[in-house]
């Protein structure tokens, strides 16, 4: 469903991603973890379409995310850690006018926003300003806005930043629930709580490449670790001493 086959981003001299190859298949959801500045953020944006890759590919439901960029967000949402959202549209406004833009019948349309308003606990706040929303709030409209043209691949770029309990917990059902009904999801964190609580596998990036891959279970195998969060580290310091 999601695929990386050796993609690779580069920024002048720098090498941000190297021959990165990874799948996440329907029904899954796999956790990219790394420090600052590992790749993570930039392998998601090539996948949502954001950034061209300088060599290799990236694919969702086989569709190639350069060779059509268009095909390619029909079967994805992205969740960007910055929400941008339009301040002067309420929250349901934008959620309709971004079904709009994905060409959604009308009828259809209002349906799914309606659902989406009930499913994400947005109905108390639905027709306030965007610009007036707390972050919790803003974090729920976009994801529903990313949402709401339901696509069968999801990219969660630190969903759960800056969020309190209540409203994380909120998209962590929404992520299990997506898992149940067969979409692929991909998903960057620091948060290692999250992974042990959703990702089925974990691939862990050090200075762009990908230095391991495996459930959690796998990763703390593989370094005798006690915990994820040890394995993180130690994958980590492994890579940086390359």
């Amino acid at each position: 469903m999601i695929r990386f086959s050796s993609l690779t981003k580069r920024y002048g001299p720098l090498t941000a991603v190297r021959e990165l190859s990874l799948e996440v298949r329907p029904g899954e959801v796999y956790a990219l973890l790394g420090p600052n500045g590992a790749g993570k953020t930039t392998a998601l944006r090539c996948l949502a379409t954001l950034l061209h890759p300088s060599a290799g590919t990236a694919s969702v439901a086989g569709v190639d995310v350069t060779a059509d960029p268009v095909g390619a967000r029909r079967n994805l949402a992205f969740l960007a850690a910055s929400m941008g959202l339009y301040e002067r549209l309420s929250a349901r406004e934008l959620i309709t006018y971004f079904g709009r833009l994905h060409g959604m019948d009308e009828a259809r349309l209002s349906g799914r926003v309606d659902d989406l308003v009930d499913l994400f606990g947005i109905r108390g706040f639905a027709d306030r300003l965007c610009g007036r929303l707390s972050t919790g709030q803003r974090q729920r409209v976009s994801l529903a806005r990313a949402l709401v043209h339901d696509p069968p691949a999801l990219i969660l770029d630190e969903p759960t930043l800056g969020l309190d309990i209540l409203s994380g917990r909120t998209i962590y059902d929404f992520i299990a629930r997506e898992r149940a009904a067969g979409k692929a999801i991909l998903f960057s964190t620091h948060q290692m709580e999250e992974v042990d609580l959703l990702a089925d596998r974990v691939g862990v990036l050090g200075g762009g490449v990908l230095v391991a891959e495996g459930t959690a279970e796998q990763l703390m195998q593989r370094t005798g670790a006690p915990n994820l969060a040890r394995a993180f580290l130690a994958l980590v310091a492994g890579a940086a001493d390359r």
